[in-house]
């Protein structure tokens, strides 16, 4: 019961948090996680609760960058998922391998999980480095900057 009280007083804090808020001219005249912003006509004082330090961070996202720019952000997040993919195969067969229980089937089965998931962390990484360079060939062959 305690805890819904405290979820509904922090969602009442969210409502009212500018209620009251100081006039400013600038951030230095705000205090900590605020921001001097213009809320209807005036500049006040306002909580952020962080969301303009993830805004400010986003310069530069998909549909602003140039195609080559584009290309390599897609192919470093595909990579990346597949290697989060092949270190979580690693894990699982570590885990299995670790509940085998001295079960010599289940402790080659995990070998070969642990196997796979290694052997697929080599093919992302010599993918990346091939797409690395070939980008970076591409890039500077046409003129088009260095990515």
């Amino acid at each position: 019961m305690m805890s819904i009280g405290i979820v509904l007083a922090f969602a009442l804090s969210l409502f009212v948090s500018d209620v009251g808020a100081q006039t400013c001219t600038t951030n230095a005249d705000c205090g900590f996680q605020q921001v001097c912003q213009d809320v209807d006509g005036a500049l006040k004082c306002v909580t952020t609760f962080g969301v303009n330090s993830v805004g400010n961070g986003l310069e530069g996202t998909l549909g602003n960058k140039s195609l080559i720019g584009t290309i390599t952000s897609l192919i470093n997040v595909a990579l990346g998922l597949l290697g989060v993919i092949a270190v979580v195969i690693i894990l699982i067969g570590g885990f299995k391998w670790m509940t085998a229980g001295g079960n010599e089937d289940k402790v080659g089965e995990a070998r070969k999980m642990i196997f796979a998931g290694i052997i697929g962390l080599a093919i992302i990484l010599s993918a990346w480095a091939i797409a690395k360079f070939v980008i970076t060939s591409l890039s500077q062959a046409t003129g088009s900057g260095n990515v």
